[in-house]
This record gives structure tokens, sequence and C-alpha cells, in this order.
């Protein structure tokens, strides 16, 4: 889904077959991806999931754009999955091996991608969408986003990119006690702490996120894209570590604990986990 030709110019070839991400040209060489189901804060179903996966694929080979900005459309950034995929998952051997894929690939193309990535996140900021807002090279929350990695409370493992980047970030004592209880963060928080590069108030998140963008499209490209890569690396470290946490987070969705968190999120009640693993 594309706005058509905007100020930046028209959006390039290739990025016109995305119905789930709007993307636009805000100024010429940036591409803004915006998450599109504002009826559901943005929770990614199995099309977004794939397209997100896919996106980084297409600005990484554009040679009309320069930098990415990632956003949510109305009052959210993402909120999670969708529990119908969620359901999907558990239900069915061939979802599960597609979508664990594609959570593997997700992380890897927005590391992988040469061109910086700008997020701007404000609202609930949880599940696929997280995982490319803080993976994504400069990072911007509003003072009242509400980030939240929801894996435990849903009853499977904390995957995707939380074994990847949250230490690294804000030091394993930190990203434990997070990815272990689902305490929410503010954006404010999240920015003391160091899980994201800044914080604004949340009627400059979009200015401010163009802004970086465009001292970002401005710089030396080869630079900057050299950069990204080198510091990336100690992304790319963690890939065993990654590996084993998403290999366990998809375990996870074979056991009985996984359906009492759906049930207890759509009666919207605390869980009531009783699986005892020999562990």
């Amino acid at each position: 889904m594309t706005d058509g030709a905007g100020p930046g110019g028209a959006v390039p070839a290739g990025f016109q077959r995305y119905e789930r991400l709007r993307v636009s040209m805000p100024e010429p060489r940036i591409l803004q991806i915006t998450m599109d189901r504002p009826e559901r804060l943005n929770a990614a179903d199995e099309a977004m999931h794939r397209e997100l996966v896919e996106v980084w694929r297409d600005v990484d080979a554009s040679r009309e754009v320069d930098v990415a900005i990632l956003t949510g459309a109305g009052r959210g950034f993402s909120a999670g999955g969708d529990l119908l995929m969620v359901e999907r998952i558990a239900d069915d051997w061939s979802t599960r091996v597609r979508v664990w894929k594609e959570a593997r690939d997700l992380v890897y193309n927005v590391i992988d991608c040469s061109k910086p990535i700008v997020s701007a996140m404000r609202g609930p900021a949880v599940g696929a969408g997280l995982v490319a807002g803080l993976l994504a090279d400069v990072s911007i929350a509003s003072r009242t986003a509400r980030i939240i990695d929801g894996h435990t409370r849903l009853g499977v493992a904390a995957g995707d990119h939380a074994a990847v980047v949250w230490p690294l970030l804000i030091g394993m004592a930190k990203a434990k006690y997070y990815l272990l209880t689902c305490e929410p963060l503010s954006g404010e928080e999240a920015e003391r702490l160091g899980l994201v590069s800044l914080v604004v108030d949340d009627d400059q998140l979009e200015a401010k996120a163009l802004e970086v963008a465009r001292r970002l499209r401005d710089g030396s490209a080869s630079a900057i894209r050299f950069t990204k890569y080198a510091l990336n690396n100690w992304l790319r470290l963690a890939g065993p570590t990654f590996d084993a946490s998403l290999a366990l987070e998809f375990l996870g969705f074979t056991g009985p604990d996984v359906r009492e968190g759906i049930a207890s999120l759509r009666e919207k009640r605390a869980p009531g986990f009783t699986d005892e693993p020999d562990l």
C-alpha cells in the first residue's frame, strides 16, 4: 500500500505490493514504512508479519532509498501478534515452521539491511513491530510509549530479538528482570536505561524521526553503512543465543501454557499456568 507521490516523490517500484505496510516518501531518498492496522493498534497478523520480514530486503536493494523510518498508524506502534495468528502457530505445524523462519529472517534482515533504519514508537510497542523498533539503528520513543516484551506472559520463551539486543543495551540484570516479568517500560524509562536511543514528547515524534533520517541521508552513505555493518557484528555474535531462544520460543508453542496464555489474554485475566517441566 502506498500513499502515492508525496513531498519526496513517487514510492520506488517494488514497494507497492505491500498490504499491511503503508509506504511513502516524506522527503527525497527517505522511505517511511507505517504499520497500518490502526483499528487493532497495528497488531501483526500473518500478512503484516510476512511483510515486516520482506520490506528490509527491498529497502536494502533500492537505489532510490538512503534511509528508512518505521512507525505505526494511529495511537500505537504495534500491539504485538494477532491472537488468531498465535493460535494457528500453536495448532498447526506448517504455520509454526513458517512463522519460525519469518521470525528468524526478520531479525537478520533488519541487522543485515545496509541502509540505516530509524524507528518512531508511540503507544504500545510489542511483538514483531518491537523487534524492528529496537533493532533499528536509531530508535526514538515518545515519553508515553509502552514497551513490553510479553513472551513469558503468553507462556513461551522470550525469543525474537530479546536475547540478541536487550542484554547488550541494558545489561543482563535489567534484561532478565524485564524479559522474565514482562514489566512494561515507558519511553522515558527505556531511554534512561539505554534501551532506546532517544525519547521525545509525543507531538515531536514524527518531526524528530524525520530530522534524524535527514541527517543520515545527508551524511556519507558509505561511511554510515560501513559503520552500521561493523557495529552490527556485536549482534551477529549473538546469533547462536538468538537461534536457541527462538527455537525454545517455538517449542513452547507446542506446550500447554501457551493455550492458557491465549485464553487469559482473550478473557483479560491473569493466567493460571500449570505446566511444571522437568528442567
